[in-house]
This record gives C-alpha cells, sequence and structure tokens, in this order.
C-alpha cells in the first residue's frame, strides 16, 4: 500500500481517483446519451471527459517539457481559434470507447511525469497570461484535481439527470441507500416555497 503520508502520493492519489470517477460516470451510456447537450451552454457528459484529457494532457506535458506520445489525437491550440469550444464536445469520427481509451493513456502519460518529477520541480505553462507562467509540480497537481474535481461535480449532475444514477465513486456512492428521494425532493420543496 502506498505511504498516505507521503504529500506527494496523496495528491497522486486524488488525481487518479477523480480522473477514475470522470471515467465512471460514462458507465453504461451509448454515444448519443453520452454526448447529448444537458445544459444551456451545452455541457455534456464526453465532452467534460475530453476537456479532462486534455487538460492533463497539457499540465503534465508542455509545462514540464513533455510530449504526449501522439499529440495528433489531443485538441491542438490553433483549433481553439476557430472553436474556443473545441475540446467540449466529440467530433463525429470520435467515440465514447475511443476518448475513453485516449483518457486513460494520458492519465498514464500524466502519472509517469507525477512519477518522475520532484513535487518542486520547476514548469512553465505556455498558455498562461506572462509572469504567471512558472509554476511547479506540486502547483499543478493541485490545481489539475481542482479542475478535474469541479468537472467532476458537473458529470455527477449530468448524469443524475440523465437515469438518476448517483454517487461519489464506483465503490462508495456516499449516498444512502433505499432512501425516499421523492419525500426529501417534496420536504426541500416546501422548505423553500416557505420563501417567496
Amino acid at each position: 500500500m502506498a505511504d498516505m503520508g507521503d504529500p506527494k502520493t496523496v495528491l497522486h492519489h486524488y488525481l487518479q481517483a477523480t480522473r477514475e470517477d470522470l471515467i465512471w460516470k460514462l458507465d453504461g451510456l451509448g454515444e448519443r446519451d453520452a454526448r447529448l447537450p444537458r445544459t444551456s451552454t451545452g455541457n455534456n457528459l464526453l465532452g467534460v471527459l475530453k476537456h479532462c484529457l486534455n487538460v492533463e494532457a497539457g499540465y503534465f506535458g508542455a509545462t514540464f517539457g513533455r510530449e504526449f506520445p501522439t499529440p495528433e489525437e489531443l485538441v491542438p491550440m490553433e483549433a481553439y481559434e476557430k472553436d474556443p469550444q473545441a475540446d467540449w464536445y466529440a467530433r463525429e469520427d470520435e467515440t465514447k470507447d475511443g476518448l475513453i481509451d485516449l483518457y486513460r493513456r494520458v492519465g498514464a502519460f500524466a502519472d509517469q511525469t507525477i512519477e518522475q518529477l520532484p513535487l518542486d520541480a520547476p514548469g512553465r505553462v505556455p498558455w498562461w497570461r506572462p509572469g504567471s507562467q512558472d509554476v511547479t509540480l506540486q502547483r499543478i497537481i493541485v490545481h489539475v484535481i481542482y479542475d478535474l474535481a469541479r468537472h467532476a461535480g458537473h458529470a455527477d449532475i449530468m448524469r443524475e439527470q440523465h437515469d438518476r444514477a448517483v454517487g461519489w465513486q464506483r465503490e462508495n456512492t456516499n449516498v444512502p441507500d433505499d432512501y425516499d428521494w421523492p419525500a426529501y425532493v417534496a420536504k426541500l420543496t416546501e422548505l423553500a416555497d416557505r420563501f417567496r
């Protein structure tokens, strides 16, 4: 078992867990349901995954002078000039299973960066504004965990809207079993209605 008292191990653990939770939110969905916009700004489960895999590839790649082995599979920086949302949806030639596989490979690539460098290893984020581009591996791990965790929350809500599948993790949903959710929602609605 890993030493969970070691700061790098702890950070790496939470990054890997959040990555797996994002992938889990696509379990059992067909192509249409994975791609279907669920918010007024077009958020969709597969798009969240694609965004997160590109985030990890960039932050644990270019920031530390590494290039993902197959960069043509990622969204190139130039694509954002034509479409600032280029990494938020799957193109017609991309599949759910293909993007999940890509994310697993990006995850292994990111894990290599983390395993090979100390937390104080210097990096440079080329797309950040001048004056704030110099970073350490520790800062980037925390930044990426923060970003992925926000998007995992988005995925939680979108999946719940789709088929009421809820839960924090595959092994531990952190949600009460056999709870009367309709009664709970009615209780909260009644409480909210008191403030009209």
